[in-house]
């Protein structure tokens, strides 16, 4: 049921993939980006996809404000990211610097709950 849920919160995502505005869709935290990239010695799946759940849900509250700033500037600049390799490179380092801090959260909540990132 969990992975049901998991993959059709992920649809909204996939569908706007096509967009061209940049950073958009948010990105994964990457490297540890999915429940199964996590182990818990004792922990069954169904206790890993809960607690990843969890944790990408506090992801996306601490850096929804970042990735709204980064979307508007995005929106308003649209013409000179178009001109413009210096605002380009610009919006490239604050999506960079807002999926570190997203991966950051993601890792510090599911270490928080007993869970170490597989190699």
């Amino acid at each position: 049921m969990m992975r049901i849920a998991a993959i059709l919160g992920l649809l909204p995502l996939i569908a706007c993939g096509s967009m061209s505005m940049p950073g958009w869709p948010k990105a994964s935290p990457e490297p540890a980006a999915s429940a199964s990239a996590w182990t818990k010695p004792g922990a069954d799946p169904a206790a890993v996809e809960s607690a990843f759940s969890d944790c990408l849900g506090a992801t996306d509250v601490a850096t929804k404000t970042d990735f709204d700033i980064d979307q508007d500037i995005s929106a308003s600049r649209s013409s000179d990211l178009q001109h413009s390799d210096f605002a380009r490179a610009q919006m490239h380092q604050a999506g960079d610097t807002t999926r570190d801090r997203a991966q950051a959260v993601l890792s510090s909540c599911m270490e928080a709950k007993g869970f170490t990132a597989g190699k």
